[in-house]
């Protein structure tokens, strides 16, 4: 038994020890969290777009579920429900899956802001799975539209492998920054191609670790959007190969060392395309950050202030890489509320009541 990502979604797979092929023993559009199987019954947790996670069994082949936890919190707070479409990769190589959630109530329904979302990983993947972030976005009055781009998981592994650079020895591929963001920027047309309803002049973009990193890139190379949060952000490869606790291991993920080829880490590193951000960049970053040291934050916060660039930037104390997922609820409040204000100020969706110590408060 086994579990495999495909194209969003998270099945249960079993193949025989003696050979054979795979067979779907959970499927559908869902994401299983957790499984375990013993005398015969297959326990298993999974949530959809719509719903969180509960707890379901499979035995003799008849699945039912036995928890629902989760029933009042969504009948309180229903859930809007994302719409899979897929776009052509300029790449020509297949597909990009993508999602579009629209907005609960939007301020105006003919001119809705777009939040434009990137996962971090990069080998990770968006999909079918309830997320509090979209449904909070989508709550404010935001249409938000995500995908999987190369480098993600969920495809090939040519898929995944696409993004290393093209320098490296084995599998080179486009680098970080190639062909993951002009996936990104062709979702981002094909959405507001078939959505006439969104501004393409009120288009936010934002996203954590990898998508940090891709946020930030994506505003040195394009000025498409009104607004940035880049946060937990890698934003310098060369010291994040050194400050990281996984020092030493992008040298695998790229195919390259940073002390035989320093110039390719600067080349795919944001900072280094400081002077072109013109884009209102909100940074959000924690100081126990271990996987991303804050200096990678410090180091793309001090280059835009020199610039005189619109940047700000807030430092939490006490969180780590985890901060949005596993925070302190005050710290986490908090995030929610500075991300919210940010993109309300520049975009024009409901903006949070802050009662702490934050200068909206006195607006």
């Amino acid at each position: 038994m086994f579990a495999i990502e495909d194209h969003g979604a998270t099945h249960v797979l079993r193949v025989p020890v003696d050979g054979g092929d795979a067979e779907v023993v959970v499927g559908g559009t869902r994401v299983v969290t957790g499984y375990d199987l013993a005398g015969g019954t297959l326990a298993f947790t999974a949530g959809s777009p719509t719903a969180l996670p509960e707890l379901h069994v499979l035995v003799g082949g008849q699945e039912r579920q036995l928890t629902a936890l989760n029933a009042a919190f969504h009948a309180d707070v229903p859930p809007a429900e994302p719409e899979h479409f897929r776009v052509p990769s300029p790449a020509g190589d297949g597909d990009i899956d993508a999602w579009l959630i629209r907005p609960h109530e939007p301020v105006d329904p003919a001119s809705v802001p777009l939040l434009v979302s990137i996962h971090g990983g990069p080998m990770t993947q968006y999909g079918n799975t309830w997320f509090d972030e979209f449904q909070l976005w989508a709550g404010a009055g935001y249409a938000v539209v995500y995908c999987n781009p190369h480098g993600s998981s969920g495809h090939t592994d040519a898929f995944a492998q696409a993004i290393r650079p093209p320098e490296a020895e084995v599998l080179p591929g486009t680098g970080w920054g190639g062909i993951d963001a002009d996936d990104v920027l062709a979702v981002l047309d094909a959405v507001l191609e078939r959505e006439p309803v969104l501004d393409r002049d009120r288009v936010g973009v934002l996203g954590g670790s990898y998508g940090g990193y891709l946020t930030s890139w994506l505003i040195g190379h394009s000025d498409r959007f009104a607004a940035a949060c880049s946060e937990r952000a890698v934003n310098n490869m060369e010291s994040e190969e050194w400050s990281s606790d996984a020092a030493g291991w992008f040298r695998w993920e790229l195919g390259v060392s940073h002390v035989e080829a320093p110039e390719v880490y600067r080349r795919i590193s944001p900072v280094t395309y400081a002077r072109d951000i013109t884009t209102p960049l909100l940074i959000i970053h924690s100081e126990n950050d271990l996987r991303c040291h804050v200096e990678q934050a410090d180091a793309m916060f001090v280059a835009l202030r020199q610039l005189g660039r619109e940047v700000e930037y807030w430092r939490f104390p006490e969180e780590g890489h985890e901060l949005s997922r596993s925070g302190s609820p005050r710290h986490r409040v908090q995030r929610a509320e500075l991300i919210l204000d940010w993109f309300g100020r520049h975009l024009g969706g409901r903006r949070p009541t802050i009662s702490w110590d934050h200068p909206s408060r006195a607006e």
